[in-house]
């Protein structure tokens, strides 16, 4: 099932990157295995796949220690992160997916001990009940890590409500992308910002056709008889 199901995503991130003449290499597909075990995850890694995602420190840390022999493995921490568990978490990850204030910044910059390559969560649709920052104050949030040598932005992540519209999807995708480009252009040495993190099971195509560098995917991965 899970092979069939990792298939079925890979071509659809085909199709997608074909619609607009993009290059499917582009896109990287993390696999989220927050709702399974780590059986399903090796098998994951068995079929290919080097990108693992969790959403808890200590679900995280469990299956890194059973799929140790898997070195090639990059692990993404892709949920909001409490600044007393960074110290437990943060020189075992390859990318943070949810850096959302200067205090977690500054909390990483004190307990990394190599750069961690960071995207900022912007709450681009504006709900209540996100995290991320608000899409005017990104430009402000970005300069004040200037001098967080070890907080490297390597591009910027958002979420699109469960009940939107793709039209409404895409609105949010395209904005998010509109706020990537004009923060590379401002060639920052610790924020490039070459990179997009959005789309999920539900909407990884249409994220992908909007420019997304790094689509998260769980559900889909992990569903029955998915076609």
């Amino acid at each position: 099932m899970i092979a069939d199901n990792l298939h079925i995503i890979r071509q659809e991130i085909q199709e997608s990157c074909a619609l607009v003449s993009r290059n499917s290499e582009e896109v990287t597909l993390v696999a989220v295995t927050k709702s399974v075990g780590t059986p399903e995850a090796e098998e994951l890694i068995q079929h290919g796949v080097v990108d693992i995602a969790e959403n808890r420190v200590d679900l995280m840390l469990e299956k890194q220690s059973q799929l140790a022999k898997y070195t090639d493995v990059r692990w993404h921490l892709i949920g909001n992160l409490q600044r007393r568990k960074v110290k437990n978490i943060i020189n075992q990850i390859d990318y943070f997916h949810a850096l959302d204030s200067l205090r977690l910044a500054e909390e990483i910059q004190k307990r990394a001990e190599k750069r961690i390559n960071c995207f900022i969560e912007v709450n681009v649709s504006g709900e209540e009940t996100k995290h991320g920052i608000q899409p005017d104050e990104l430009d402000q949030f970005i300069l004040s890590l200037q001098e967080l040598t070890n907080v490297y932005i390597v591009g910027l992540m958002t979420m699109a409500p469960l009940d939107a519209t793709e039209n409404e999807i895409r609105q949010i995708f395209k904005a998010l992308k509109q706020l990537q480009e004009s923060i590379k252009k401002l060639e920052y040495a610790h924020a490039p910002c070459t990179e997009l993190s959005m789309g999920m099971s539900q909407d990884f195509t249409i994220a992908v056709e909007e420019g997304a560098t790094f689509v998260r995917v769980g559900t889909a991965l992990f569903k029955e008889g998915r076609d």
